[in-house]
């Protein structure tokens, strides 16, 4: 299948369980969303031995067109009121199931600090997640994520992951989404 299929595709194949590559599931490009051009030009070193998962606290958005709305605003926001080169986060994950693209694999992110920001993989799931969980199929898109990433040689295969709060003072990932990566089988506390 052609890498420019529509978002409906994308959720198609989603939904089918169906991917790219083995293990891989369908990521929006940046610019099936509607990216700005990137002008960040740090590379993260690879392979990366952990993944930080965040929330972005903001909109939730539940179809391909309202979370590709909210990749922008998180771009938008990223770029234009905080001065970043580019969206903060390496993915971004849809409650529509899809995991969007933003800064990549290839590309330090700007999600958790001058600590960890060279070392991680920052995900952040579009949403506030304090007090709701993220549907199964948003969690399912970012363990797809992260299965890939190992797969395809971009984190280690005994990478980790952590919440935002284990890494930063802050209330991210959300006290429900948090519960949940505690039980993934790669989550460590710090």
């Amino acid at each position: 299948m052609s890498r420019r299929c529509t978002p409906l595709a994308w959720v198609l194949l989603a939904l089918l369980g169906l991917g790219a590559a083995q293990n891989c599931g369908p990521i929006v490009s940046r610019g099936q969303w509607g990216a700005l051009a990137s002008k960040c030009s740090q590379r993260l070193r690879q392979p990366v031995r952990y993944v930080v998962v965040s929330h972005t606290a903001g909109s939730v958005c539940n179809t391909p067109a309202s979370c590709q709305k909210q990749a922008q605003n998180v771009q938008h926001y990223h770029v234009r009121e905080r001065g970043w080169c580019d969206v903060g986060y390496n993915f971004l994950i849809g409650e529509d199931g899809l995991v969007y693209e933003g800064r990549g694999w290839n590309t330090l992110g700007a999600h958790s600090g001058p600590t960890w920001n060279p070392i991680a993989i920052g995900i952040s799931f579009m949403g506030n997640y304090m007090h709701r969980v993220p549907p199964a199929s948003a969690l399912r898109a970012a363990q797809s994520l992260l299965a890939c990433g190992a797969a395809r040689g971009y984190l280690t295969p005994n990478y980790e992951v952590k919440g935002h709060r284990d890494v930063q003072q802050t209330l991210s990932p959300g006290d429900q989404l948090y519960k949940i990566i505690q039980q993934w089988p790669h989550y460590r506390r710090v």
